[in-house]
């Protein structure tokens, strides 16, 4: 399987806006612009809502069949490792290798020595094509790279074993996610971990870094826009020089993770794609249903009461629901109305807290 140029990662996390976001996608084409779908649903997000795997496929299934979608689509196993991939085998065909969490572990150590022999020759001064200035790399700097490294990548390896071995090579598509971590990578440490990629035999089409500010879901980004702006076009540039330098696959690119509602930085991906002439994979988080409760409250009646009593659960059980997503929220509690302040709240009041339009002086992205 080959990813296209452009995809868009489709969350959904109660499964009832498959044809409406395909009809999203749809309305793109019909104006110019093939974006592949790419249904995505995480192992954390199944069990925060009580679904299964299958589920998303059933959904995508049932989406392009009823509108006669005729393009290419994909089900991705998001954020999964070896604990729970076997729950994705029959209905995914993309697979999100989430091994942020092995960043940092003990490294084997004839494994450091044989990458440091295979990189040695990049110790020195990096010319990377469409980055105005060049990278030093230092000896030491190699060695702490692929201690810090090579670990993570290593899973990476082992969990995309376990899939082949099982669907058989050509019949999915592999990302390798780093992004759910403390720091981002820097310029150098991206092109090492690609190389370390390569070397471990990964497929990889797509590769999630961690940048730089804050990508919390169902909100604008956080942090200097400029900052970001030169960071996404050296990665781009990065990543196509590594797809040269390892033999990497050619339709290698970059994905973006939680990358819905992110409105101040699409200018920026927007410019640096067209630039290198490079394709994206952007995956939205699965908050379409924020739009759908934004519609119960203005409802009024029934569908308002529902809309509080889902306010006034999640409340309650805050702790439980954010652990899981301590990464990727930044939710300051004082900033949440209390449940008495939103059960006097009205249809019109309830939405326009939730609903994310910045120029609305009552929007709470804290609320949402």
């Amino acid at each position: 399987m080959i990813l296209e140029k452009y995809s868009f990662g489709v969350g959904d996390r109660f499964g009832r806006q498959g044809k409406a976001l395909l009809r999203a996608i749809i309305k793109a084409k019909n104006q110019g612009f093939n974006i592949t779908p790419v249904w995505n649903k995480s192992h954390r997000e199944h069990i925060t809502v009580n679904t299964v795997p299958a589920s998303v496929r059933a959904e995508a299934d049932e989406a392009v069949k009823t509108l006669g979608f005729d393009g290419s689509y994909y089900v991705d196993a998001d954020h999964i490792g070896m604990g729970n991939v076997s729950l994705f085998i029959d209905s995914s065909d993309f697979y999100t290798l989430d091994v942020g969490g092995f960043i940092g572990q003990v490294a084997n150590e004839n494994e450091v020595s044989a990458f440091k022999n295979k990189c040695e020759k990049y110790v020195g001064s990096l010319s990377v094509p469409g980055i105005d200035k060049n990278f030093e790399i230092r000896q030491e700097q190699l060695e702490d790279i692929a201690r810090k490294f090579l670990p993570a990548v290593k899973e990476a390896g082992r969990i995309y074993r376990h899939i082949e071995m099982v669907k058989g090579a050509d019949n999915f598509i592999t990302e390798v996610s780093m992004d759910e971590t403390n720091k981002p990578q820097t310029p150098v440490e991206m092109f090492l971990i690609l190389a370390a990629i390569s070397d471990e035999g990964i497929p990889a089409q797509t590769i999630a870094p961690k940048f730089t500010g804050r990508f919390n879901k169902g909100v604008d980004y956080v942090g200097n826009v400029d900052k970001f702006a030169k960071e996404i076009e050296q990665r781009l540039a990065i990543i196509a020089f590594a797809v040269r330098e390892f033999s990497l696959p050619e339709n290698l690119k970059l994905s973006v993770h939680s990358g819905s509602d992110k409105f101040s930085i699409y200018k920026a991906i927007n410019k640096a794609s067209k630039k290198l002439d490079a394709g994206l994979h952007i995956k939205t988080s699965g908050t379409t249903w924020l739009q759908e409760l934004a519609g119960l409250a203005i409802a009024d009646g029934d569908g308002l009461s529902i809309a509080k009593k889902i306010y006034t659960d999640a409340l309650l059980r805050f702790d439980e629901l954010c652990v899981p997503y301590a990464s990727v929220i930044d939710i300051n509690r004082s900033k949440l109305p209390s449940m008495d302040v939103v059960d006097r709240w009205s249809g019109a009041e309830f939405a326009s807290a939730l609903c994310h339009d910045q120029s609305c002086d009552k929007y709470n992205p804290d609320f949402r």
